[in-house]
C-alpha cells in the first residue's frame, strides 16, 4: 500500500461520498454460493473483472488482529496459525502457495501485491462497545484499541490493515443473515486517518450453517451432503474452520481492492464482484453449485486443501487467477 495509498486518500473519499452510505462494505454474502451460477472452475473469457486505477497493498501488511469479546484461546492459535502461515513456508501446497494467487494482481506502477504479512499486534477488547454491533461499530472499535491507554495498536495509514474478529456471542448488523464477514477503509472523521480493514464474525454458535461452508449445511440447501456425507472441519471446530475460509476471502479482496477503485468486475464501485467473490464456494477441481470440488481428507474424513505452519491443515476458498482467466488453488488437479 505505502504512499501511494496514502495519497489517493482525499480524492477518493470526495469521489466516493456520494455512492456510498455510513454502512455500506463489501460484504462476503454467503448466498451466492448456492444461488448464483456465479463459479468459474473452468476457463472463462466472461468475466469482466477490470482494474480501475487504484492501489492494492503492495508494500509488506502490518497486520493489526482485535480480538473483541470472549476468545476461547484455542481457536485463537488457530487462527493465529493461519495467519502467520500466510508467508510462511509450510508443505506443498501450502497456505503461502494459496497466497501466490493473489499475488498476480498488480497496481497502476506494476508493483504486485505484497507476499509480506507481518503480524504486528494483536488487542484484547471486552465488550467496549457491547455484545450487539451495527456494521459502522466496527469502525470505533479499531478507534478504540488505538486509543486505548493499555498497550494501544498504531493508526498505520501507510501499510497498516485492521482485522476484526468477533466471538460467537456477539451479534454484528446482517451477520448470519446477510454477511459472513466485510472489508472497507476507516472514515478519518471517525477513527482519524483512512486505513483498510476487514470483519469477520464466528458462526459457531449463530450459523454455521451459512458460514462454516462445507462443515455445515443451510437447511434449505436441500438434502445433498457431497461425497461421504459431511465434510469435517481440518482443526475440529466448525466454526473456526469455516471462519478461517472467509477469513481469507476478505484478505484476498482488502489487498487486490482496499479503497474500493482496484481490482473488481462490474461497472458499479457499490455492488462489486471482487477475485473471491468470483469463487465462492469453491475448494477444488470441480467445485461450484454447493459442491466444494476434490479437496484432500484425512483418515478421519476431516477436509482441508492447504497446509500451514504447525502441523496445520486448513480448507480455504479459491480465488479468481487473472492470468488463466479461472479459480484457481495450489491443489487444483490440473
Amino acid at each position: 500500500m505505502g504512499k501511494l495509498l496514502h495519497g489517493h486518500v482525499v480524492l477518493l473519499l470526495l469521489a466516493v461520498s456520494c455512492l456510498f452510505s455510513a454502512t455500506m462494505v463489501l460484504s462476503w454474502n454467503h448466498n451466492q454460493q448456492f444461488n448464483q451460477a456465479k463459479n468459474y472452475e473452468g476457463s472463462s473469457d466472461l468475466v469482466n473483472l477490470q482494474y480501475h486505477m487504484g492501489p492494492v497493498l503492495a508494500s509488506p501488511i502490518n497486520l493489526y488482529t482485535i480480538w473483541y469479546g470472549h476468545w476461547n484461546p484455542t481457536h485463537q492459535s488457530i487462527i493465529r496459525d493461519f495467519l502467520l502461515s500466510l508467508s510462511s513456508s509450510s508443505p506443498f501446497p501450502s497456505v503461502a502457495d494459496w497466497w501466490h494467487t493473489i499475488r498476480l494482481y498488480t497496481d497502476q506502477t506494476g508493483a504486485n501485491i505484497t507476499g509480506n504479512i507481518i503480524l504486528s499486534g494483536e488487542y484484547y477488547d471486552s465488550y467496549s462497545h457491547g455484545a450487539s454491533l451495527s456494521r459502522l461499530t466496527i469502525q470505533s472499535i479499531i478507534k478504540s484499541a488505538a486509543s486505548s491507554h493499555t498497550r494501544p495498536l498504531p493508526l498505520n495509514p501507510y501499510d497498516g490493515l485492521y482485522l476484526v474478529l468477533t466471538s460467537s456471542d456477539v451479534q454484528v448488523q446482517d451477520f448470519c443473515r446477510a454477511v459472513c464477514g466485510f472489508h472497507y477503509f476507516t472514515f478519518p472523521a471517525m477513527v482519524g486517518v483512512t486505513v483498510p480493514y476487514a470483519w469477520v464474525g464466528y458462526s459457531g454458535t449463530q450459523c454455521p450453517g451459512i458460514c462454516a461452508y462445507p462443515f455445515a449445511w443451510p437447511n434449505h440447501s436441500g438434502t445433498y451432503q457431497g461425497p461421504n456425507n459431511i465434510m469435517g472441519a481440518p482443526n475440529g471446530d466448525v466454526g473456526v474452520d469455516g471462519m478461517i475460509s472467509v477469513i481469507a476471502h476478505e484478505l484476498a479482496e482488502v489487498s487486490s481492492n482496499p479503497l474500493v477503485n482496484a481490482w473488481y468486475a462490474g461497472n458499479d464501485p457499490t455492488s462489486p464482484t471482487e477475485i473471491a467473490d468470483l469463487c465462492v464456494g469453491v475448494y477444488g477441481s470441480g467445485g461450484g453449485g454447493g459442491y466444494p470440488g476434490e479437496v484432500y481428507r484425512d483418515s478421519w474424513g476431516k477436509g482441508f486443501n492447504v497446509n500451514g505452519i504447525n502441523g496445520r491443515r486448513f480448507l480455504v476458498q479459491w480465488v479468481w487467477n487473472p492470468i488463466s482467466s479461472r479459480c484457481f488453488g495450489p491443489n487444483a488437479m490440473d
